[in-house]
């Protein structure tokens, strides 16, 4: 795999002109103003799609899971998925504790008037489902559609070659969706540039130091998590012999993974090293798919880190048990939601404005976060579908993998 700095323009592109815009405000607070709408254009296209696509994305990706193969498999890869994702954001979360990532950094946060107190079996109802088809398609009900999303793609799997339509249907739908969210993001440079001119001279310039500490926690922690943990999975899947042919193998999709910051990019070698690894076809094939879409240790301690700095910057209390397993949660389902793309980091940075009632400007101020953490995110959701592979083979069959 050939090392290419073409697969970082992007990001490159997207870092330089938030700080272009951030310069623009600082210096003429008037032109950061002006050019607000500009970012608003650009947040308002991202708001519109994420419903379709993350309904797209989750009905998919449980709708074509392998056939009779679903079955045990998706059971002992949602066990496995589940438990190196917890585990993710639960070392995430210590190391925040111990150094809040927006230390000194605080904006002011307009809370919306109080709403009547109802019971925690309400809130359960009210946040997992909706009483009318039509409050499916508002972006303030996601984890109503992530459920909705789930069951229509487990009935249309369960429907076998009956449901063959609607399993062209759904994956279609997601491909196009994916094209949209592609050209969107054409214009994040430009959007986020001039809606970091707005928020500089709004909120003061000291924000962007923070991401200093930002970059310097996630990736020390990303390269322990990498070496250490996934070091004990592949021991947990095939003993020492494990251990060392999961080092043997991993490294051509390490590399593929941060040469092209793209999950997807990466399966056809993550099928290729899974073989070598001794992973059998018929779950390589069921589980490295759904793992680029669901499976993202990476995403979800990045989601962790964005709920700790938004919390930091808008001085709102990061503490607490209920806290603690309300982040863990959403974390999860920020890996599970982006897309297995280039700056897929986009609609996780929505998932949480929307399930915490974020005020807009901290979109921008989290996609900044994606946009640095990117390579290093990727690099643990891809080489993770490898030792989760290992893990579920010596679950599903019986042996170890290597």
């Amino acid at each position: 795999m050939r090392f290419s700095f073409r697969n970082y323009a992007f990001p490159l592109i997207l870092l330089s002109c938030i700080i272009i815009g951030s310069v623009i405000g600082y210096k003429v607070p008037s032109a950061g103003v002006a050019l607000k709408p500009i970012g608003d254009f650009f947040l308002n296209l991202l708001f519109v799609v994420v419903v379709p696509l993350v309904f797209f994305s989750v009905a998919s990706s449980f709708a074509n899971g392998g056939g009779e193969r679903f079955g045990k498999i998706i059971r002992n890869m949602s066990g496995v998925f589940l438990f190196t994702g917890i585990v993710a954001a639960i070392i995430m979360l210590v190391v925040l504790k111990i150094y809040p990532p927006a230390h000194g950094v605080h904006i002011p946060l307009v809370k919306p008037d109080a709403a009547d107190k109802v019971s925690v079996a309400e809130q359960i109802v009210n946040t997992f489902t909706v009483n009318d088809f039509s409050g499916l398609f508002s972006r303030s009900n996601m984890l109503a559609i992530i459920v909705f999303a789930v069951l229509v793609g487990l009935a249309t799997n369960k429907a076998g070659d009956k449901a063959d339509i609607v399993k062209k249907l759904l994956s279609s739908g997601n491909t196009v969706i994916m094209n949209m969210v592609n050209y969107i993001m054409y214009l994040a440079p430009l959007g986020l540039g001039a809606y970091f001119a707005y928020l500089v001279p709004t909120y003061g310039e000291q924000l962007l130091g923070s991401y200093k500490r930002v970059f310097i926690l996630y990736y020390v922690t990303a390269i322990l998590f990498f070496f250490i943990f996934y070091s004990i999975v592949a021991y947990m899947a095939g003993g020492s012999k494990g251990f060392k042919i999961y080092w043997k193998n991993v490294w051509p999709s390490t590399f593929t993974s941060l040469g092209t910051c793209s999950s997807a990019a990466t399966i056809p070698t993550n099928f290729e090293n899974a073989e070598k690894m001794g992973v059998s076809k018929n779950v390589s094939e069921a589980v490295i798919p759904i793992a680029s879409a669901l499976h993202k240790d990476g995403s979800v301690m990045g989601g962790v880190v964005k709920i700790a700095f938004a919390f930091g910057v808008f001085g709102m209390n990061f503490s607490g048990l209920n806290i603690y397993l309300v982040t863990i949660g959403i974390a999860l389902l920020v890996g599970m939601v982006m897309g297995a793309i280039p700056n897929g980091g986009m609609i996780g940075e929505m998932l949480i404005l929307s399930l915490f009632g974020l005020p807009i400007e901290s979109l921008p101020i989290l996609a900044a976060i994606s946009a640095l953490i990117d390579p290093p995110a990727t690099m643990l959701n891809a080489t993770g579908d490898l030792s989760v592979s290992m893990l579920i083979e010596r679950l599903t069959n019986g042996k170890k993998a290597a």
